[in-house]
């Protein structure tokens, strides 16, 4: 734990997908942000704020992907909230415009879909 206030802590990741990863968890054990109480998830959005302070000391991170997984059809495995901070780096994927929308990935770069769809079978710029 690197961070903590009354209804949440910080500790980093136990594995993390970049260096930095980090994850905040409401001190009162409830499934999902929907189940979390106004106080809580404000304090867990304010610990945000207080990790991103260390990771940025530490890892000196290029930007942050901020996400919870709510519910098994999302993702969680774990069933207790829990907020993911991901430090991101320049480099660290080859694209990583679309961010968050990457869990649907054939949906997540809509930019790239519409820069195909831009140019007409002939190569000209509609």
């Amino acid at each position: 734990m690197f961070a903590q206030d009354q209804l949440a802590i910080a500790l980093w990741d136990a594995y993390p997908v970049s260096p930095g990863h980090a994850l905040i968890v409401p001190r009162r054990h409830t499934p999902g942000w929907f189940d979390a109480s106004e106080p809580e998830q404000s304090a867990l959005l304010s610990l945000v704020s207080s990790a991103k302070v260390v990771i940025d000391k530490l890892h000196r991170p290029d930007g942050y992907n901020i996400g919870i997984n709510n519910g098994a059809a999302a993702g969680q495995t774990v069933f207790h909230l829990h907020l993911h901070l991901i430090p991101r780096y320049v480099g660290d994927v080859d694209d990583p415009r679309g961010g968050v929308r990457h869990v649907i990935p054939a949906k997540a770069n809509y930019l790239r879909e519409m820069e195909r769809s831009s140019v007409s079978d002939h190569g000209r710029v509609k």
